[in-house]
């Protein structure tokens, strides 16, 4: 009779990067207040090697704000989600932001009429 295999060591469990990424995300959108009006919300692209990944988050910011707080807020929360949920080291998290929205440039194209 042979000695029984623990069962964490029986196999392995992989998780998908499109799956890190759908966590980067959610969890980049939780750490801002909100979304821009008529902005997008964060997207995340990841690279997952062994236990780590690598992510890169890309967003639209309200201004004027302060974007290097809302950039490091985004940092720390995608890190510890993807820690949390997925179980992975997270060394690096990248954060792009792709478009600045002006409330000034919005209130002014919403106070035209034609």
């Amino acid at each position: 009779m042979q000695p029984q295999v623990a069962p964490g060591e029986r196999g392995a469990t992989r998780i998908a990067d499109r799956v890190v990424a759908k966590i980067a995300a959610h969890a980049a959108r939780e750490a801002l207040d909100a979304v821009p009006e008529g902005g997008s919300a964060p997207h995340a692209t990841v690279t997952v090697h062994h236990d780590a990944a690598r992510v890169r988050i890309s967003l639209e910011l309200d201004y004027p704000s302060d974007i290097g707080a809302q950039c490091g807020s985004v940092r720390r929360q995608v890190a510890q989600r993807v820690k949390a949920l997925a179980g992975m080291e997270v060394p690096e998290v990248a954060v792009q932001v792709e478009r600045l929205h002006s409330a000034h440039v919005r209130g002014a194209a919403q106070g035209r009429t034609r």
